[in-house]
């Protein structure tokens, strides 16, 4: 009997002592060829902002207990936002028209960064005042700003002048990237390795990054949708260089002079550590660098198709009421 019980105690002590040790002996998983493996589906959702919000300072980091209580805040503010909506209510005065979504559909996660044990209070790392450091006097780069700013021309005379997520040709705000970044919901990855290429499945209009390995850039010279991109692996981190973007493609007023340099860390089984650093001596005063951690989705988890174009009845009807207002106009001047 003394000896079952002592038999008991020891296991009982291996089951205690086995978390702790299991988590701290965590190895990086590798596929066939002796690289992490990076494969599954992944989350980048975050409230956390891109540039740092003026009340933080210079402040990079949160307490713990800071970034629970922010964490509660975003959730009470979801929670608000998503009470039933009154059906009786009066119509909106201000003219905007942009808020189609209310509450319930928006998934941007309650998440604040952490990665390490840091909590960060913006994307932006570098610089370390948190801040997208543009040129002074800065003006957008983007194409169709450019031809938006054309006397005489319209933002809804043609398809071109409108963004590329209203046209279904990428995802909003650079979900597709590159960068990738968090957006108001679909904000799922899901990475596919061989050992020659990488694929990234962009849940947010169903977009796809297929990056050659350790290649040199195709000498056709292609403006791609999401850049052309080439990949290697430095040491376990995977790097991957993109530039040449299609000239509608800007991030944020971005030139077509961008090389994005982005990385990818395993830092724990269910964490990737997504870094981005923007170069463009016509945009910006420095390179400036970015951090996301990419959070592993549960198993049973899957990525849906996102048929922007099948349902997109919105846009014709867009293009439609500004011929409509023209009509109207040239028939009041008559």
């Amino acid at each position: 009997m003394r000896l079952r019980l002592f038999q008991l105690f020891a296991l009982a002590g291996l089951i205690l002592l086995a978390g702790p040790l299991s988590a701290q002996d965590w190895v990086v998983p590798r596929t066939v060829d002796g690289k992490p493996d990076l494969q599954g589906i992944w989350s980048n959702a975050t409230q956390t902002p891109m540039q740092r919000p003026e009340e933080f300072g210079d402040k990079g980091f949160l307490t713990e207990t800071e970034a629970r209580d922010q964490e509660q805040g975003w959730k009470d503010r979801i929670t608000r936002y998503s009470q039933p909506s009154d059906p009786d209510r009066a119509p909106p005065t201000d003219g905007n028209t942009d808020a189609g979504y209310n509450g319930f559909w928006i998934d941007r996660g309650t998440d604040v960064i952490e990665i390490n044990g840091q909590y960060r209070t913006s994307i932006v790392v570098d610089p370390s005042d948190g801040q997208i450091p543009y040129l002074e006097g800065f003006q957008s780069n983007a194409l169709t700003n450019q031809l938006r700013a054309i006397p005489g021309v319209d933002p809804y005379d043609g398809h071109e002048l409108r963004p590329l997520g209203e046209r279904c040709l990428l995802a909003f705000g650079s979900s597709s990237g590159p960068p990738m970044l968090p957006v108001m919901y679909n904000n799922n990855y899901q990475i596919v390795q061989t050992p020659d290429h990488i694929l990234i499945m962009v849940e947010m209009v169903h977009d796809a990054r297929i990056i050659p390995l350790n290649k040199d850039r195709s000498e056709i010279h292609l403006n791609k949708w999401m850049g052309d991109s080439v990949g290697y692996w430095d040491g376990d981190v995977l790097v991957v260089e993109t530039k040449n973007f299609n000239q509608y493609q800007s991030y944020r007023g971005s030139s077509p002079e961008l090389l994005v340099t982005e990385r990818f860390e395993l830092i724990g089984q269910n964490k990737i550590r997504y870094s981005f650093t923007m170069d463009d001596d016509q945009s910006y005063q420095q390179p400036w660098t970015g951090e996301i951690a990419m959070n592993r989705r549960p198993d049973g988890d899957r990525m849906y198709e996102y048929a922007c174009h099948e349902g997109n009845y919105a846009f014709p009807g867009i293009l439609g009421g500004a011929r409509r207002l023209e009509q109207q106009a040239a028939q009041a001047d008559q």
